[in-house]
């Protein structure tokens, strides 16, 4: 099923909705990830073939394991273009799907993903703190890079573990956490304002976007710094699912020397013509991130306190009924 009935999504947004959406962080996530829905898999080199499956699953596996696969029936909250629920799908984690997002453009975007792929995805546009789907509806509940853009995300959880059947699971991967952050963006700053200044010189004009591409840039990122509403220390965001009613929670979290390289590669990647982004580079980019992701991996984390790194992945279940303790 790939049919969404909600209003259909507004491209673009003008300056008057930019500032009304400083006072309403609801409003800035339409807004932006509508937005942003045409161009977001290629702004953040999504796709789904194995490089991404493989991402997909070893994310899900790193703070869920292997058991209980494939899951019956999932949700994605605040699917974006649907990156994990359908990388997990296709890579044997979960045999049914549902995006949910509250961009109408991201919905539409994930069921066209979807249906290109063959999966068998229904979607809907959905508030994450009023999920519209009955109780015990769901296996499997994922997200990746939702929860900091939830104003209250204890409310969230709780609905995530309504919507849950007994037993079932929630995973929420990608979210950054209050260290992490703090560098990240540092550096993402850093990098973009280098990379719009060099690109003004004479020899380098020909790597510089147009001037109107880099405004629309800059005003997208304006409501980016809207919608990112939070970061997360990896023991609060535990105590924040213990106290929404999960059991069996964990957090566990990743990426060290590989966002310290990485968050300065998108943002570079992000400021310059597409055409000159070649596949070798784009392959050097790559390779770099997977060895620098092995090394915090195998290394890093055995001797870094977990704050340092800049994901923080949670996952819980839902209390058993009665019955089946």
């Amino acid at each position: 099923m790939t049919h969404v009935s909600d209003p259909a999504p507004n491209p673009h947004a003008t300056a008057d909705e930019v500032q009304a959406a400083y006072r309403d962080p609801k409003l800035a996530n339409v807004l932006y990830h509508d937005w942003e829905a045409g161009t977001y898999d290629e702004k953040w080199s999504i796709s789904y073939d194995e490089r991404c499956i493989d991402y997909a699953t070893d994310v899900f596996t790193a703070v869920a394991g292997e058991r209980d696969r494939p899951y019956p029936t999932a949700m994605e909250l605040g699917s974006g273009t649907g990156f994990f629920l359908l990388n997990l799908m296709q890579g044997g984690v979960i045999s049914k799907g549902s995006v949910t997002d509250l961009s109408p453009g991201m919905v539409e975007v994930a069921l066209r993903n979807a249906e290109s792929l063959g999966l068998d995805v229904d979607g809907r546009v959905a508030d994450a703190e009023r999920i519209p789907y009955d109780d015990d509806s769901f296996d499997l509940v994922v997200g990746h890079a939702v929860l900091h853009h939830i104003p209250d995300v204890r409310a969230a959880m709780r609905e995530v573990l309504r919507v849950l059947k007994p037993g079932g699971r929630f995973v929420f991967a990608g979210e950054p956490t209050k260290v992490g952050d703090f560098y990240a963006r540092g550096l993402g700053r850093l990098t973009w304002w280098l990379t719009t200044t060099l690109t003004k010189l004479p020899p380098l004009r020909s790597w510089r976007r147009p001037q109107a591409e880099l405004d629309e840039s800059s005003r997208a990122a304006a409501l980016e710094a809207v919608v990112d509403l939070h970061t997360f220390d990896p023991s609060e965001l535990e105590r924040t699912a213990l106290g929404a009613g999960a059991v069996d929670v964990r957090a566990v979290t990743d990426e060290f020397s590989a966002a310290l390289v990485g968050w300065p590669v998108r943002t570079f990647e992000a400021a310059v013509p597409q055409e000159k982004l070649t596949l070798r580079w784009r392959l050097f980019a790559y390779h770099a991130w997977l060895r620098l992701s092995a090394v915090d991996r195998k290394w890093l984390s055995r001797v870094l306190p977990r704050e340092l790194f800049y994901n923080v992945m949670i996952t819980g279940t839902k209390p058993a009924a009665p019955s089946e303790l």
